[in-house]
């Protein structure tokens, strides 16, 4: 199983971005993806979380971002919207397959088997 993050860049505070995560390997396509970030100094935070049936936002992207799929390209999106300074980051997309994730666990990082590289976003103000 391979992912592939890509789409960061640097924007300027209040513009967009997406990021996609292309999923390859899985045999079927009932997995779970999650997108985390780190900043610079912190720890590495979940931000949203996507399965057949869920999604779930972290509290400080809410109402901002959204996560989408296209499971005929295998591919996990995340539209940054409104973006700010404190969501600079590198985002990683990860993945893990089987049943959803109940609220509350879904932020654990050692859920999730696979891991894609990072994709830099830099909000400047």
């Amino acid at each position: 199983v391979q992912l592939q993050a890509s789409g960061g860049g640097s924007v300027q505070a209040g513009g967009s971005l997406r990021l996609s995560c292309v999923a390859s390997g899985f045999t079927s396509d009932h997995y779970n993806i999650v997108w985390f970030r780190q900043a610079p100094g912190k720890e590495r935070e979940a931000v949203s979380y996507i399965s057949d049936d869920r999604k779930y936002y972290t509290d400080s992207v809410k109402g901002r971002f959204t996560i989408s799929r296209d499971k005929a390209k295998s591919t996990v999106y995340l539209q940054m919207n409104s973006v700010k300074p404190g969501d600079t980051a590198v985002y990683y997309c990860a993945a893990r397959r089987g049943f959803t994730l109940i609220s509350g666990i879904w932020r654990q990082q050692e859920r999730y088997d696979y891991w894609g590289q990072g994709t830099q976003v830099t909000v400047s103000s």
